[in-house]
């Protein structure tokens, strides 16, 4: 329900509360948000419980598309979706520093197995860095 809200969110709206309702009547309030979320809760346990022994088996059914489309949304998330893209172990495209993607064998380019015919072999020399006024190397096939 509330996996939107983070700690810092929470932190500043108890800071707003202690300065709207003051210190005198910040317990008072506190404890009357929890009697309500409580019963807010109850009612919500009660009702699907409710439509859980009226629709008997029907309801496992009618559960089932709306759990896959609960999924279906947090794929479609772009956060979710770029994370998950990154934490793959077959799609390592951070850069470790050298300008190829580390491919887990520590050397700064895929190794032999992995390495397909667009990897570009690794340069002998070193890269250094640019002096001032000189232009970048261009590629044509990257742009």
């Amino acid at each position: 329900m509330f996996e939107s809200i983070g700690w810092s969110e929470i932190l500043v709206l108890l800071i707003a509360a202690l300065f709207i309702l003051g210190p005198e009547r910040l317990p008072e309030a506190a404890s009357w948000l929890g009697r309500n979320m409580r019963k807010l809760r109850e009612y919500a346990t009660g009702a699907r419980q409710q439509l859980k022994s009226e629709m008997g088996t029907d309801f496992e059914e009618f559960r089932k598309p709306i759990e896959d489309l609960r999924e279906l949304r947090n794929n479609l998330n772009p956060r979710q979706a770029v994370r998950t893209f990154f934490e793959d172990e077959d799609h390592d495209y951070r850069s470790n520093g050298n300008g190829y993607a580390s491919q887990g064998n520590g050397t700064g380019y895929a190794s032999p197995s992995t390495a397909s015919d667009s990897t570009p072999p690794p340069s002998s020399a070193p890269q250094r860095p640019l002096s001032y006024g000189e232009r970048p190397p261009f590629d044509p096939d990257a742009t």
